[in-house]
């Protein structure tokens, strides 16, 4: 059974391509622990954002992950217990 990981450059592809990026924002630095709203990313791009993310990856996130992850690294452990989760039930 191969478990699919979700990687920061999967999460940074698609808030680049669903919300876009504030140009004074650097997503290439040290951002795991940076607050969502810090990188210029609001409640709304980052609903969009799991609905992408649900889309891409075949699994339904919880809707209090726009509360609850408020950092990428947050969101990345959120997502990737979804994704073990979704293997271990196939």
């Amino acid at each position: 059974m191969s478990t699919q990981s979700f990687t920061l450059d999967d999460l940074k592809r698609i808030l680049l391509e669903s919300a876009g990026a504030d140009e004074n924002i650097d997503l290439d630095g040290d951002i795991l622990d940076t607050d969502f709203e810090e990188l210029s990313y609001e409640s709304l791009a980052i609903l969009e954002t799991c609905g992408r993310i649900e889309r891409d990856y075949g699994i339904s996130l919880d809707d209090g992950v726009v509360t609850e992850a408020r950092t990428p690294r947050a969101l990345l452990e959120l997502v990737n217990a979804q994704l073990a989760e979704s293997a271990q039930a196939a």
